[in-house]
């Protein structure tokens, strides 16, 4: 059977090219494996030592002339490899790897598959004892620089030089050495390649204490960026400290037991102390509280949870005991998959870094061009000896290395991801991010996206005078309680705050019109105009009060009794607190909101002029949204659409970027958005425009520290006096730069 090795997620050949240190593990991992993964014969193995895209195009080269191997999968973020094979090939590709340099260790596949997005414990101990070698590798190459300023120059000193600096050399850099020789042997030419050949031909010409401190501080500071650059991998995954491993769960004879989260079924009942973390998602079975629920939604004040109202995990139950119906597996739970959706975001390549990708791959071969130009030709062209021509070429090869310029895409691209997330924006792809900024134009649902999606009592008028408004109103109370209808259970729920409902008797739906009973001797009707009219009981008066709630966009109900309407009830979608602030703010962005929904043109205008909006269809169909989309965006570039229904979802793919309301959004809407607001607040729009200008800003930053510093020491090798010293400090110098830059963003704040 011939194998076929699948690309590797979140790397291509120009990265492969060009990537550089532990740092540039191909920052933005492959997602999670999942449970639809786990199949016989897959196994999975960390590899410590795989730091960067071009070890991984090794290991591929080592594996390709084994046959049987049916899938193959590299996930950079985490340093693992999955593979898929029979005992007999797999034996054959774990000694393939071992003999180019490299100790797969087994992990536990299915316990990353139940805990989605854990990442397998970092390389803490290797760190650990790493440290104090690196360490003792800069006390002996500061020794051989001591020696060889200090002490005479004689044979006997110069040995102990050269010993110390063969100490420091081989303390430092051994992984650096086996690593740059397998490069080397392939024809690639990354850090590893250029420091060995740099750091070689160094001691060769006789430059011993200088060789050894370039490599000893090389190492550390590859160490330090290598943990600045996990902060950012690692910054959504540290949501899952805040998930519970267990629960307390109700058993069949009705006791309460602690058991863990992954053990817990779906349509269990589990209990929830005042101050404990919700372990999984559910409803509301009993009790009444208060739920911090920023983890998920980023919402800043606790939301009132009670029967019937979901809670999700992560969260965090403020002031009473609750008990709720699970809903979902711990590795289904939303904030699980909030988790895999941004490490499948994280994969994907933002265009700025597709553009450094190329760029890099021509960029390095180049100056390996220009230093060997350097050691041959210069002796001849400006009268250098070839001691001169050949140190300097060996100090751009250490410049040459494209680390920072590499690293400062993705390190930045997974910051902003990651500060999204924390935010509650769910933003599925670097792509997402970084042309958000672009956007021109903004499509806005109008039920559940700019109002609540709920009907609520608005406004109740007495028609009918000499009777007494408290009485009246435990009538209509009273009717409308029975009834499942929105628009009856808007008009319970509103005056429930003002009366008591009393049993009724006789009570009927009338479909198309409303609902009747009868309460003591009396009879009523809770009905629309149509019925109203019907029964001969509309006036003038009455008409025009219908008219000026109806054009405000407002549902109407009457109730009447036998002699003739008694009172009104408006009922209405009301907007958002936030929807108008929203609307100001894209406005101030430069960014035209326009309104797109079925409801009829009065209704759509009512609430557009309360948001702000200033541009309104109404009346659509999903195919008019989709068309209307079109139009947008050929009027104005670059549009997005944003809503919450199953009618959304063509508007919501065909948008150049698709906003879903997560929180009550359908899972239709969810799948078909490129970004998801997971608490339905209109105000994560803007703020998500300005994370992606601020993104593209710390981009273009760290591209231009990255080539500035490496341009001014590429010509201070050439034309100055630039030591290995200077080469190594521009290399990890700018590399820390951008990185630290780049986390900047894991800071951005809502206003910011």
């Amino acid at each position: 059977m011939e194998k076929t090795l699948p690309p590797t997620h979140g790397s291509d050949n120009a990265s492969t090219a060009s990537c550089c240190n532990a740092a540039c593990a191909n920052v933005p991992p492959a997602a999670a494996p999942t449970m639809s993964s786990l199949m016989p014969g897959l196994h999975r193995y960390r590899i410590a030592n795989m730091d960067c895209a071009s070890e991984e195009s090794e290991i591929r080269h080592a594996l390709e002339p084994i046959a049987g191997i049916r899938q193959l999968r590299f996930d950079l973020g985490q340093r693992t490899v999955s593979l898929e094979a029979e005992p007999a090939v797999l034996a054959a590709a774990l000694a393939a790897i071992e003999r180019i340099g490299y100790k797969p260790q087994p992990l536990n596949i299915a316990a990353a598959a139940t805990q989605p997005g854990a990442q397998d414990e970092p390389d803490l101990p290797q760190v650990a004892s790493g440290l104090p070698r690196l360490i003792a590798a800069l006390a002996f190459a500061v020794a051989a620089e001591a020696v060889a300023f200090f002490a005479p120059d004689t044979v006997l000193l110069k040995g102990v030089q050269m010993l110390l600096a063969l100490l420091a050399i081989f303390l430092a850099g051994f992984g650096t050495y086996q690593k740059g020789l397998h490069a080397l042997k392939a024809g690639r030419l990354n850090i590893n390649a250029l420091m060995t050949v740099a750091v070689t031909g160094a001691f060769v010409i006789g430059q011993w204490p200088e060789a050894a401190m370039v490599m000893a501080l090389y190492a550390i500071a590859e160490l330090i960026e290598a943990r600045a650059v996990d902060r950012a991998r690692n910054a959504i995954k540290s949501l899952l400290d805040l998930t519970p491993q267990d629960a307390e769960v109700q058993q069949a004879k009705g006791q309460w037991q602690r058991m863990l989260t992954t053990a817990v079924a779906v349509g269990a009942i589990v209990r929830l102390r005042p101050g404990e973390r919700v372990p999984l998602d559910g409803v509301v079975t009993a009790g009444a509280s208060a739920i911090d629920q920023a983890p998920v939604t980023g919402e800043s004040v606790p939301v009132d949870k009670s029967v019937g109202d979901e809670v999700f995990a992560g969260t965090i139950n403020q002031n009473a005991a609750l008990e709720f119906r699970v809903t979902a597996l711990s590795a289904d739970s939303t904030l699980a998959r909030i988790i895999h959706a941004v490490e499948e975001a994280q994969a994907t390549r933002a265009p700025t870094q597709r553009f450094v990708d190329r760029f890099a791959a021509i960029y390095t071969p180049g100056v390996f061009v220009l230093a060997l130009a350097v050691a041959v030709l210069t002796p001849w062209l400006m009268d250098w000896t070839w001691m001169q021509a050949i140190y300097k070429a060996l100090v751009l090869l250490v410049i040459a290395c494209p680390c920072a310029l590499v690293i400062s895409t993705p390190v930045t691209v997974v910051s902003g991801l990651a500060a999204a997330a924390r935010r509650g924006i769910l933003i599925k792809g670097g792509v997402y991010l970084e042309e958000a900024r672009a956007l021109k134009a903004v499509a806005l649902d109008k039920t559940g996206t700019i109002t609540e999606g709920k009907p609520r009592l608005v406004a109740q008028e007495l028609v009918r005078s000499g009777v007494d408004p408290a009485l009246v109103a435990q009538v209509a109370l009273s009717i409308s309680a029975r009834s499942d209808h929105p628009v009856s259970k808007a008009i319970a729920t509103g005056l429930a705050q003002q009366s008591e409902a009393v049993e009724v008797a006789e009570f009927t739906a009338v479909v198309g019109r409303g609902v009747q009973a009868r309460l003591g001797a009396q009879a009523y009707v809770l009905g629309n105009h149509r019925w109203i009219e019907e029964r001969g009981q509309c006036s003038a008066a009455i008409e025009a009060m219908l008219r000026q709630h109806e054009q405000a966009g407002r549902t109407v109900t009457l109730l009447a009794d036998e002699q003739g309407v008694l009172m009104l009830f408006a009922v209405a979608d009301t907007i958002k607190p936030s929807s108008r602030k929203a609307v100001l703010e894209l406005l101030a962005l430069g960014v035209t909101p326009v309104m797109l929904t079925g409801d009829n043109q009065a209704t759509a205008q009512a609430i557009a002029h309360e948001a702000g909006v200033a541009q309104v269809r109404g009346n659509l169909l999903p195919q008019d949204k989709l068309d209307a989309i079109v139009e947008l965006q050929s009027r104005y570039g670059p549009t997005a659409m944003t809503g919450d229904g199953i009618n959304d979802a063509p508007a919501l793919a065909k948008a150049d970027i698709g906003f879903a309301m997560g929180g009550a959004g359908t899972h239709t809407a969810m799948e078909a958005a490129d970004v998801v607001v997971m608490n339905d607040d209109l105000q994560r729009l803007p703020e998500t425009i300005r994370l992606s200008r601020r993104t593209h800003a710390v981009l273009w930053q760290n591209i231009s520290l990255a080539l500035g510093i490496k341009a001014v020491f590429l010509v201070a090798a050439v034309f100055g006096n630039a030591s290995m010293w200077m080469a190594v400090f521009a290399d990890m110098g700018a590399s820390l730069l951008v990185v630290f830059n780049g986390l900047r963003l894991l800071r951005h704040k809502a206003s910011s």
